[in-house]
């Protein structure tokens, strides 16, 4: 089962990396027509948060439970995406296996709710909803 994880990991990396600067992969915030947000349904507060949507990293700012960001602006978004962030300085993952079959988001407005349980485990604690705003 780990050796399958680390291949998956790897195929992420590989297949997910380009010399294009990743800032011009996303659009400017107010411009963009596809934006997504995330909102922490937790009772944790979330730091360094960072979505990866197979185009890219996208840094997002801290969030208290119960809060949400500001809207930021992709050019193409599934319903799920890799979500890493910290919890009192413990990093977790929500790390999906792959998007086969997935459809990409048409342009709106979206919300990444983010939830976490109480388990200690990296990638056991987040779970991941999408709502269309």
């Amino acid at each position: 089962m780990k050796n399958i994880f680390v291949l998956v990991v790897l195929v992420f990396v590989l297949f997910g990396c380009s010399s294009e600067d990743s800032s011009s992969r996303f659009s400017k915030e107010d411009s963009s027509d596809l934006r997504i947000r995330l909102s922490n349904a937790s009772k944790f507060n979330f730091q360094n948060i960072t979505v990866n949507t197979t185009t890219g990293n996208v840094n997002f700012e801290n969030v208290d439970s119960g809060q949400k960001t500001k809207y930021k602006g992709f050019s193409f978004a599934y319903s799920y995406a890799f979500v890493e962030l910290q919890i009192d300085g413990k990093t977790y993952t929500l790390q999906p296996i792959d998007y086969v079959g997935e459809t990409p988001l048409e342009k709106g407005n979206y919300t990444y709710e983010i939830t976490a349980n109480d388990s200690q485990n990296q990638y056991g604690k987040l779970n991941l909803k999408l709502i269309k705003d």
